[in-house]
């Protein structure tokens, strides 16, 4: 289990899982992009991606939303394909604290043995923890742009900064 307190509303910490657009600019540990071939955020609806790491190694990649409950909760499988055996099941919490949300990932593994490949080899933890900074920075971002004007006021708007013509960000 990671958790993070950040400093924005539970309803755009939740909005930033629900478009590519959000997650294109903070989804994965730090260094690397993520570029998108299908997303679709509905429950039974899947997004395929390819992360690509700070070392040039493109890791494929897979989620389908498995339960989606606004602004509370969304349940997912995550793997390198549709059919991987080794997917693992991840449920996020979307906690108000105030002004501030509290988000809590659990992921769980088919096997034990998956699971400490996945701390060990990939250090999931700490590329988990990783992930839940680079998502409080981007909403920290879109409240700080929002509230002087200069940035979406809604899921979908187009945003300010030059349209680079691919998907992903460079962190």
């Amino acid at each position: 289990m990671i958790s993070r307190v950040i400093g924005a509303p539970r309803e755009l910490v939740f909005e930033a899982f629900t478009g590519v657009w959000h997650l294109s600019r903070w989804w994965g540990p730090e260094g690397f992009t993520t570029t998108t071939r299908t997303f679709e955020f509905r429950v039974g609806g899947e997004w395929d991606f390819v992360m690509h790491g700070p070392d040039g190694i493109d890791y494929q990649e897979w989620i389908t939303w498995r339960e989606i409950v606004p602004p509370e909760r969304i349940a997912l499988l995550h793997g390198e394909s549709r059919d991987d055996p080794n997917a693992f099941e991840s449920v996020l919490t979307f906690e108000p604290a105030g002004e501030r949300t509290r988000i809590v990932m659990h992921t769980v593994f088919p096997t034990k043995e998956l699971r400490d490949e996945a701390v060990e080899k990939y250090h999931a933890i700490e590329g988990g923890e990783q992930t839940l900074r680079n998502l409080a920075a981007y909403v920290t971002e879109v409240v700080r742009a929002r509230s002087t004007g200069h940035g979406p006021a809604t899921a979908g708007e187009t945003t300010t900064e030059p349209d680079t013509g691919q998907e992903g960000t460079v962190r």
